[in-house]
């Protein structure tokens, strides 16, 4: 087992070959410490640390890697896939067919068993896969400072206290406490949420700061974005925060589906039912019937082989396996079959953000010049879109306000843009810089001709100490000038006039940039001055107030215009969509607002820290919108859910998404976008990372559960007939109307014809328009079992009327039981087109064609029947004989009434207001 890396240490400082630091038991809050205590903290010092104590501090925590547990062995996840109520009764239902020597059956049904473990067996290790992903997350390579000298070593080597030097395109080896930085921004968007890199300063934050506002911190996993930086080492291995989220995933226990539940009760409750009936009928028989204790024990063989629905696993899995199918043409790869029934059954979906409801493209949206503002139309970097003033497009060769500031966002400018046929437009720099250069090109400049006409002669960079950029440029004609671009409040205390030559007007400005952030964006101000001619290079001394100011640029990161959609498709399925983000409050507020949620108030992660479990409760029922969720916040949030009955769905695609991924009903992640470890935790994945997919890939959901509860309807009441018949038969001490092995050829046909068509249907009218399915709701509901019984009766009735009609006319046994398994199966045939609709009319056409595969179903089926009764060897194995013209006309007769009873009952069912059963 890996031993944990120390998160404190006393305050003596070592040296050489002195005894490592001991960990403290409480974790410290370097973040809110400065340097040089940080350094002293963990017995270390600006030159890094010796060898040798690299060397001892190495063999005291451990490498910096998450280790691996060891694998379950094969032949335990081989037999866990039997150990299941449902699959010990078809293994009792193939032991008896083998019994009765019907070898033919025992096949089919171990089968089943068969291909229902491999499919456990191949799905298997989600946990697994997540965590490898989540290890991959953390750097190979590492340079860091031993004894004042600079090496580069494998990142596993690192240990708390080491100094590591950072640069630009580098991934974060450790956690580490930031000691200097400059121009310091870094992608933390798969740990915290956020779209844009974060900027970093070594100066201590508030020992409570949320995770995204650490800004002294460089976190295991990220990636540098620009700048440069060095940090000692405070947290490796499983301390990272990476750690701790690998940590959460493999702590995390897999759940249960409202399927797998569902069909564990139905099976619990049907091998009971099945028992006690058996035991029951025996001790009837032997007891009070008085009849051979041979002969009952293999009728009651019969009545438990009649009751077992040993087909119905094959149906939920050929059921599932189409659905699967049908998400994959919309663009959702399900990595679990149950994953796309429970779809159909969430009630909330947790969704992220950030690449989940937004493009994950930062985007001007608002432009402010003095006097008036405009919105920016079009999203991500793409340069399609336009300028709008109270609605109506602007001619931007007619602006020259526009103009003057949009050619300061093209050349104060470090960014590009490209555009490839397979990737569209992709952006080589900062997401905001991309932004601002997709503005200028709808405002018409293109940057070549730009830069030719004002080449740049020099520039000062952004740093987090000045807060802005600067450039230098001049045209032909001589005129030198600067432009300016940077934090609002910065560049305004530069500037002493407008673009039309007024007095600036600052209290006005802040008030616009405040309405700007209260909506979510991100504001940038951008300014230009006139320089001497002939200057030819750009000082600090040169950054002076004497700017005019040309107007501020609001930019966001806007939500999908198909997920706007797709929340109100949700809503109207009567699913809650709730927001969890790590990003600032007010910017989740906006997007929350215009995509169409609650986002007054929103909840932040400070706030869950504070409240306990019934004070959540009512907290999270006031908003839709979650900020600065940290991964235990989403846990915390997804088991509060569930503990009120909720079925949850949890989207997003960065790895501090995972562990509420894998604990969720359902996890859904982002493909394109998405971690490695945010995949494998998930049930599902969306190839398009569009939130709109989550609708479509619902409604299959709910259809494949309908179909599934159809299968249900359809199954059950052939076992119920035939186990009724048997019944009825020792009750009243007749002869057996069915032998055990024409039961299983009415089972077998059945089940590889009729029973699949069903997993062909398509959604019922108003899939989307209903609620949810209660979490608590059985398999099989209160309207469903007196579908179940009222239709066992009828071909119970039928059957038996039919068998002794035939043995009163002069027919032999062996007529008669063919007459029975005749009227059996043309009554399903029948049937099958009642159960296409739980309620709604089959007196229709589209009853009859709606499913072709129904209809071929009913020819295959008819086939076998012939075949069955008049085929010689068919006859010899099954015991059958030929049926003469007036058998099939009553059989015929018989299987229309029960068609036409059922459709009563669903007219009755209709007139009570009952339209779901």
């Amino acid at each position: 087992m890996l031993r944990q890396p120390a998160v404190g240490y006393g305050r003596h400082m070592s040296t050489g070959s002195d005894p490592p630091p001991q960990a403290s038991t409480a974790p410290v809050a370097w973040h809110a410490r400065p340097g040089a205590t940080v350094l002293q903290g963990l017995n270390s010092a600006d030159t890094g640390l010796t060898p040798a104590q690299a060397t001892e501090r190495l063999a005291q925590h451990g490498p910096n890697r998450i280790e691996q547990v060891a694998p379950t062995r094969l032949w335990v996840r081989v037999a866990r896939q039997f150990n299941n109520l449902l699959i010990y009764v078809l293994l009792v239902a193939a032991l008896v067919t083998v019994w009765l020597r019907d070898y033919l059956d025992a096949a089919v049904i171990l089968g089943v068993v068969v291909i229902n473990a491999l499919i456990g067996f191949v799905q298997e290790g989600k946990a697994e896969r997540a965590l490898d992903a989540v290890r991959a997350m953390l750097a190979s390579r590492a340079t860091v400072l031993r004894g004042g000298d600079r090496h580069e070593i494998d990142a596993a080597e690192l240990v708390p206290g080491d100094v590591v030097l950072l640069e630009s395109g580098a991934r974060v080896p450790a956690d580490l406490r930031l000691l200097r930085t400059k121009n310091l921004r870094i992608d933390e968007a798969a740990l915290t949420g956020e779209s844009v890199p974060a900027e970093k300063d070594a100066a201590p934050v508030a020992p409570g700061a949320p995770l995204g506002d650490r800004l002294c911190m460089a976190f295991a996993g990220t990636t540098v974005a620009v700048g440069q930086a060095s940090g000692v080492v405070v947290a490796t291995a499983r301390q990272t925060e990476i750690g701790k989220i690998g940590a959460l995933v493999s702590d995390v226990s897999n759940l249960a589906t409202p399927l797998t539940r569902r069909l564990d009760q139905f099976a619990r409750q049907i091998t009971l039912v099945i028992g006690v009936v058996s035991v029951i009928t025996f001790f009837y028989g032997t007891c009070i019937g008085g009849l051979p204790p041979m002969a009952l024990f293999l009728a009651v063989v019969g009545l438990a082989v009649a009751a077992i629905p040993e087909g119905l696993p094959a149906i939920v899995t050929i059921t599932l396996a189409i659905g699967t199918a049908a998400m994959a043409s919309q663009r959702a790869v399900v990595r679990r079959l149950p994953a796309v029934e429970t779809l159909g059954s969430v009630s909330v979906i947790c969704t992220d953000k950030t690449g989940t409801l937004t493009r994950n493209e930062m985007t001007a949206v608002r432009v402010m010049l003095a006097g008036r503002t405009l919105d920016v139309t079009g999203a991500g970097y793409a340069p399609e879109g336009g300028f709008h003033h109270h609605g109506s497009a602007l001619d931007v060769t007619q602006e020259a306000a526009l103009q003057r500031l949009a050619r300061c966002a093209l050349l104060c400018n470090d960014a590009q843009l490209h555009h490839t046929p397979a990737d569209g437009w992709v952006l080589a720099g900062d997401p905001t810089e991309g932004a601002l250069l997709s503005m200028a090109r709808k405002a018409g400049l293109d940057p070549a001709h730009e830069a030719a006409l004002t080449p740049r002669l020099d520039d000062i960079p952004f740093e987090s100490e000045h807060r802005f950029m600067a450039t230098l440029h001049h045209d032909h004609a001589g005129r030198v000038f600067a432009l300016l671009k940077g934090a609002p409040e910065r560049v305004l205390s530069l500037c002493v006039n407008d673009h039309r030559g007024a007095p600036l007007d600052s209290a006005a400005w802040q008030a616009r940039m405040d309405e700007a952030a209260d909506q979510g964006q991100r504001v940038l101000a951008l300014a230009e001055c006139e320089l001497p001619a002939g200057t030819v290079s750009l000082r600090m001394d040169d950054i002076t107030p004497r700017f005019t100011l040309l107007g501020l640029v609001g930019l966001m990161d806007p939500p999908r215009v198909e997920a706007i959609q797709a929340v109100a498709d949700c809503h109207g399925a009567g699913i809650r969509v709730l927001m969890i983000t790590g990003d600032h409050a007010i910017t989740a507020g906006a997007i929350g607002r215009e995509i169409g949620l609650r986002d007054g108030l929103p909840l932040t992660g400070a706030e869950i820290d504070r409240l306990d479990d019934a004070a959540l409760k009512v907290r999270l029922a006031q908003t839709d919108v979650v900020a600065r969720a940290s991964p235990e916040h989403k846990l915390r949030l997804v088991a509060t859910l569930q503990s009120e009955g909720k079925l949850v769905a949890m989207t997003g695609d960065g790895v501090n998404d995972a562990p509420a991924l894998k604990t969720a009903d359902i996890g859904v992640a982002m493909g394109q976008r998405g971690t490695d470890a945010a995949r494998e935790a998930a049930d599902l994945v969306l190839t398009d990372d569009n939130f709109a997919t989550i609708a479509g890939a619902v409604r299959e959901g709910r259809t494949v559960f309908d179909n599934i509860k159809k299968s249900l309807l359809f199954v059950l009441p052939t076992n119920g007939g035939e186990a009724g018949l048997i019944l009825l038969a020792v009750f009243a001490g007749l002869a057996m109307p069915v032998t055990a092995a024409q039961i299983l050829w009415i089972n077998m046909v059945t089940s590889i014809t009729l029973d699949i068509s069903l997993a062909f249907e398509p959604a019922e009218r108003g899939v989307m328009q209903r609620p949810p399915r209660p979490a608590v709701e059985p398999l099989i509901t209160r309207w469903m079992l007196t579908r179940v019984v009222f239709v066992s009766l009828l071909l119970m009735g039928a059957s038996f009327l039919v068998f002794n009609w035939q043995l009163a006319r002069g027919g032999s046994l062996e007529m008669a039981r063919t007459t029975v398994i005749n009227m059996m199966v043309v009554g399903e045939i029948f049937y099958l087109f009642n159960v296409r609709h739980f309620t709604a009319s089959g007196l229709t056409w589209e009853t009859l064609l709606g499913n072709p595969v129904a209809v071929w179903t009913g020819v295959i089926t008819l086939v076998l029947q012939l075949l069955l009764t008049y085929a010689p060897p068919m006859q010899q194995l099954f015991g059958t004989a030929a049926l003469d013209a007036p058998t099939w006309g009553v059989i015929v007769a018989l299987a229309v009434g029960l068609f036409l009873a059922v459709e009563a009952e669903k007219a009755w069912l209709r007139y009570r207001g009952v339209h779901r059963i």
